[in-house]
């Protein structure tokens, strides 16, 4: 038995879709990684999948994101988390 167990909370009225079983729950019922949400209505949650596809299609197809005209003109593969480029040897710290 585990003696801080978190309770899940959420407000009334907020739906979310499981991913784990495909039903929709009137607050939020089961955790956080099987569920997608909140949503205000029953039927956006009933569409939380659908929707999820759309805004992947519409983010992999959004000419900013390949065209390098984001963030000082560099891609995610361009560069490094840290601002280095691929193939530099050298850590922000000076040290190789």
């Amino acid at each position: 038995m585990a003696l801080f167990k978190r309770k899940t909370v959420g407000r009334p009225g907020e739906w979310f879709f499981n991913v784990e079983d495909g039903k929709v729950e009137e607050g939020p019922q089961s955790p956080g990684k099987d569920r997608m949400g909140p949503y205000a209505t029953r039927e956006e949650a009933e569409h939380a999948l659908e929707t999820a596809r759309e805004r992947t299609s519409q983010w992999e197809n959004d000419p900013r994101w390949r065209d390098g005209s984001t963030r000082g003109g560099s891609t995610p593969d361009d560069s490094t988390r840290d601002g280095s480029e691929p193939g530099d040897s050298t850590r922000a710290d000076g040290q190789e």
